[in-house]
């Protein structure tokens, strides 16, 4: 008998052999993958299918506020988890140090050159949509530098950027308008000649999705991605958090619009689209025609780069992300029934560029036939293909070969 064996003796029972104490709830993140995660992740693809081939949100009615809902905050929600992914691959919940680190920096620069690529000959096929993936690439390499940083540091820089670059964007943009020497830039600049595109200024400054203000949604994903998700507290903080920022963006732009003298008349002289009541929280406000007012940065429309849209989408994307992972985590039910979206948020990268190749094929509303037909029949067979395909695989197809891509950063010693 082992020294370490209890002794029993007949008739008589022993007491029960001393449990070791389980450790102590962990503070750092699980490493696993987070079905929350890619269900959120799914609900971004298809909030920009919905921006791309649904019905105008000027329709009116819940639909139409859904749909506005969409606009603007998938793409900001998509950015944030792009954000987080970046921390998956540099290491969670430990930053990669020492050749693990290395490598993964290679794995992340070879993705954002392959992203780049793939998001200009997207745009390349002249759809009407505005490809986010080569602004996607730069914005890895832009924050790259930052992937060591703690959850609290990595917010700091977060809302610091919602700050303060959307009023150096104001700057810049209003430069370029008044003068030559953004012409001059594009001229000499070879991703330019390459692409047929404005190259670097487009991606920085000029485009649909600017690098100087997208960058602040992926640095929040960075710093959500630091966090023990595990814990219902620090869900609830999560869910405050992106309640409050959701408030001081769309609500700060609603008293700001409404206080500061003239603000409403200057926005709405500037844009050809809707009344500008309306743009504290919609796109339906329209677009800037002839120049760009001071005023203008007291919007909060998804797209127009200003501080209050900024922070209130990042508010959505905060609320959403914690409400996905909170539900895998306490609605398993809810979460099967979900598992088509699910499976679209594990082949995000496929899902979207293949929705962009079907815009090009077939067109988008007018050409379509009924956009809500459209829109329908986009989702259903997103979520089919998808789910059938993760039943199978662990990745995507472009998933799979954007990691075949990184596999040569595995020879970096």
């Amino acid at each position: 008998m082992s020294e370490h064996a209890p002794s029993v003796l007949p008739g008589r029972s022993s007491p029960p052999p001393r449990q070791p104490e389980p450790p102590p709830a962990s503070r750092t993140p699980s490493t696993g993958r987070l079905v929350g995660i890619d269900l959120a992740r799914g609900l971004a693809v298809l909030g920009m299918y919905a921006a791309h081939v649904g019905p105008d949100p000027t329709m009116g009615g819940p639909l139409g506020f859904v749909l506005e809902l969409a606009r603007g905050r998938a793409s900001a929600l998509f950015a944030l988890l792009a954000g987080f992914s970046l921390v998956l691959i540099t290491g969670r919940p430990h930053p990669h140090t020492g050749r693990a680190g290395r490598q993964a920096v290679v794995r992340i620069v070879i993705r954002s050159v392959v992203l780049m690529a793939l998001g200009f000959a997207l745009t390349a096929l002249d759809t009407d949509v505005d490809v986010i993936l080569s602004f996607y690439g730069l914005l890895f390499l832009a924050i790259l530098p930052l992937y060591r940083l703690s959850a609290r540091t990595l917010a700091v820089i977060a809302a610091a950027g919602a700050l303060v670059l959307p009023q150096l964007l104001y700057v810049i943009r209003q430069s370029i308008e008044g003068g030559d020497w953004a012409d001059t830039v594009v001229a000499g600049d070879p991703l330019a000649r390459i692409t047929g595109t404005d190259g670097f200024m487009e991606l920085l400054f000029t485009g649909e999705y600017p690098v100087l203000t997208w960058m602040s949604f992926m640095v929040a994903g960075m710093a959500v991605a630091r966090l023990d998700l595990t814990r219902g507290r620090t869900l609830a903080q999560l869910s405050c958090a992106g309640g409050a920022l959701a408030l001081i963006g769309y609500g700060g732009s609603w008293l700001a619009l409404h206080l500061v003298p003239h603000a409403g008349d200057t926005v709405a002289a500037a844009t050809d689209g809707a009344s500008p009541g309306s743009a504290w929280w919609s796109d339906t406000v329209g677009y800037l025609t002839d120049g760009t007012p001071a005023d203008w940065l007291l919007v909060a429309a998804p797209h127009s780069q200003t501080t209050f849209s900024i922070l209130g989408n990042t508010g959505v994307a905060l609320a959403v992300v914690a409400a996905c992972v909170a539900a895998a985590d306490r609605l398993p039910r809810l979460v099967r029934l979900a598992t088509p979206v699910t499976a679209v948020g594990m082949t995000a990268l496929t899902a979207y560029v293949l929705h962009i190749l079907a815009i090009r094929a077939v067109g988008m509303r007018e050409e379509t036939g009924p956009a809500l037909l459209s829109l329908l029949l986009f989702t259903a067979t997103a979520m089919l293909l998808a789910t059938v395909w993760t039943r199978h695989f662990r990745r995507g197809p472009l998933e799979h070969l954007l990691h075949t891509a990184t596999l040569p950063a595995r020879r970096v010693g």
